[in-house]
């Protein structure tokens, strides 16, 4: 499926999980794959191996050798109940001292989180290995904890929360149909999000039966799938309770997947969706004309600029 992705014109490859790292020979091998191909290579990881100063060195140091160009950690109060932050911040200061390109930090949150950015951003070893190296894009970023089922809710602090006073800002969906992601056993989705393994229609193959542009091509054939990436699955939602009052979705969600899920999981927006979901046919085709034909994407563009580093690992 790399070979598959460099041939179809993809940018960069993503080890994922779960925790990509336990099968730590199958990512080398993958990141050795693509970097020989061209494309750029980054690693969603908690950072379990970052114990120990030598410990962070050898996976790194391998991980570098075989042409890893970006590092994602993920943390926070859940991932901290396993892995503690000292080892997140041990993995990052590694990664600049071996001079990796690019490095993210993403730290989950919900209402009462004890961990933050700042205490990643103010700790003394991190400013300091941010100063030896300025050129190195760095990104810490806070992120909301979403659950994996559309009817179960968090609670998070002021301002995270979908409502009619921000949906407005809600913006499409930057990996559905630009993210292809090949799952362990065999399914490929057309998209990154967190509940694709929930659910069908967002499934368009398995890589014994299915080729990568094949997939692509199916994915691309479905007008919800195109809608959510032009104006995403927030303002979808929102369009649905105007024509159904009876569908609640404010101050319910905080992450673009779970208002995702609820699309496709609940039927009373399932069924505002089939029944007048050709009224927004016209809007989603001028609005990919203009995102496609009207603005091109800018020639040569660097996989670290097209795929947004914004992933916590699940």
């Amino acid at each position: 499926m790399i070979a598959q992705a460099a041939d179809a014109g993809y940018r960069g490859v993503v080890f994922t999980g779960g925790e990509a790292t336990l099968a730590l020979d199958i990512v080398l091998s993958g990141v050795a794959q693509a970097n020989s191909l061209g494309m750029g290579t980054r690693l969603v990881t908690n950072g379990w191996w970052a114990e120990t100063e030598a410990g962070a060195y050898d996976i790194l140091g391998r991980l570098r050798s075989a042409g890893l160009d970006e590092l994602n950690l993920s943390t926070g109060d859940q991932h901290a109940r396993f892995v503690p932050v000292s080892s997140v911040i041990r993995a990052a200061v590694t990664s600049l001292e071996l001079g990796f390109r690019s490095l993210c930090v993403m730290i989950e949150v919900i209402e009462g989180s004890v961990i933050h950015k700042d205490d990643i951003l103010e700790d003394g070893e991190f400013r300091m290995a941010l100063d030896k190296n300025p050129a190195a894009n760095v990104q810490v970023i806070e992120s909301p904890w979403m659950p994996v089922r559309p009817d179960r809710r968090n609670f998070y602090p002021d301002g995270y929360l979908l409502n009619r006073n921000n949906v407005a800002l809600k913006t499409g969906c930057s990996s559905c149909l630009t993210t292809t992601t090949v799952q362990a056993d065999g399914r490929i989705a057309a998209c990154c999000g967190i509940g694709m393994r929930a659910v069908p229609e967002l499934q368009v193959g398995r890589v014994e039966s299915t080729s990568l542009r094949e997939a692509d091509l199916t994915a691309a054939d479905d007008f919800l799938k195109r809608w959510i990436r032009l104006e995403g699955p927030e303002k979808i939602l929102a369009w649905a309770a105007n024509i159904d009052p009876e569908i609640e979705w404010e101050n319910m969600y905080a992450h673009k997947c779970q208002a995702c899920l609820r699309l496709y999981k609940d039927d009373r927006v399932r069924a505002v969706i089939q029944e007048h979901h050709q009224e927004k046919i016209p809007d989603v085709l001028l609005g990919e004309f203009l995102l496609t034909r009207f603005e091109p994407p800018a020639a040569n563009a660097e996989f670290l600029e097209e795929i947004p580093i914004g992933e916590t690992a699940p």
